[in-house]
This record gives structure tokens, C-alpha cells and sequence, in this order.
């Protein structure tokens, strides 16, 4: 059981830094504290099976590789020192965002040509902004740092706040009070982001 621990140890710090992770970082993905992290870097402790597995998915090796001395494969970089798969989910992600913008473009250019809607073609570009915030609210909660969302949510909450102000504008009507309700909304999103998660030892 020792040398299972030691090899864990080991390879457990390898991984993390070859992927330039803080044990922070690490325990958050994980939902453990930074104590229990260090820990297991210092064999004092063992994560069970579970934890195992999760990490062992979280590096891309096998729980074979995760628990053996055998030396582990490096992890692929990219160019600029990131690990490839982060770089591709952000590649991903932005090529979502871009592809709403693209139909909204679409769109734009279509009702361009019906003489009796052009004046609301520019209800598109409206109506994209807030959806691909959206978009990126929902990557961002898969494959990234979840501390962004709120700092996301914030600017979600103002652009569509903003895109319904410019709305009420085309139809010829000043909905400018409807940026009040935005300021409670913030409030609660800021005491929100202030909830501590409670990890595990």
C-alpha cells in the first residue's frame, strides 16, 4: 500500500505540472481542498478509487499509469506551453460564438431583402449578442474555470439588458428605466458569487 501511495505521489505531482496546475486549481476541479491535495503529493494520504478515476479522466491516462511506477507519457502541449485539449475546448468554444454571429448575419442579410422588415433586420445582431454569451456561459461551465460564470453572467445580464433597451428603440419606444432592474440583479449575482463551496478534506 505504501509504494501504491508513493507511486501516486509522485505521478500525481508529474501530471499537475506538466498540465501547469496548481494544487489550488487541482482541488477545485476536484472538490477538495488544497490540504488534501498536498497531501496526496506528499503520500500521506491516498485518494480513494473514486477520486482516482476522476483524476486519472481529469489528465488523460489510464488509473494503471495513475498508480504504477512505470514512467508516464508527457502530456501533449501546444506551441504556447497549454495543454492541446484546453486549446482545442477554447478553439471550440469560439468557433460557437462565432457561428451564432454568423447566423445572425444570415439573417441580417436576408431580412435585408424583404422590403417590409428591413427596418428590423438589425434586431439579428440583437438578439445574437445575448446568445452568445449564452454559448459561452455553457463551455465555460463544461471544460473551464466555473469562477468565470459569474463575471459572465454579470455581462449577459447588462448586454441583454442593453439589447432589449435598443429593441424598444427600433419600435420606437424608451424602455431606458428597464437598466434599474439590472442593479439588484448584479447585487444578487455578486452575493451569489460570494457562496463558499464546501470542500472536502
Amino acid at each position: 500500500m505504501m509504494n501504491v501511495r508513493l507511486n501516486v505521489a509522485k505521478n500525481l505531482t508529474d501530471l499537475r505540472q506538466q498540465h501547469n496546475m496548481t494544487q489550488t486549481e487541482l482541488a477545485e476541479k476536484l472538490n477538495y481542498s488544497d490540504k488534501a491535495v498536498s497531501k496526496w503529493e506528499r503520500a500521506e494520504s491516498l485518494p480513494d478509487v473514486a477520486v482516482l478515476m476522476q483524476i486519472a479522466d481529469l489528465f488523460g491516462v489510464t488509473l494503471d499509469e495513475l498508480v504504477r511506477s512505470e514512467a508516464l507519457p508527457d502530456a501533449p502541449h501546444a506551441p504556447d506551453g497549454q495543454p492541446v485539449k484546453t486549446r482545442n475546448h477554447a478553439l471550440i468554444t469560439a468557433m460557437c460564438v462565432v457561428l451564432v454571429w454568423l447566423l445572425a448575419t444570415i439573417a441580417f442579410v436576408t431580412l435585408h431583402w424583404i422590403p417590409s422588415v428591413t427596418t428590423y433586420n438589425y434586431l439579428a445582431f440583437l438578439c445574437a449578442a445575448p446568445i452568445s454569451i449564452i454559448v459561452w456561459l455553457i463551455f465555460n461551465s463544461i471544460w473551464f474555470d466555473r469562477r468565470r460564470n459569474y463575471f459572465i453572467i454579470s455581462l449577459l445580464l447588462w448586454v441583454t439588458l442593453a439589447a432589449a433597451f435598443l429593441t424598444g428603440l427600433i419600435f420606437e419606444q424608451n424602455i431606458w428605466l428597464i437598466f434599474v432592474v439590472g442593479v439588484p440583479a448584479q447585487i444578487i449575482i455578486l452575493l451569489w458569487s460570494g457562496i463558499g463551496k464546501t470542500k472536502r478534506k
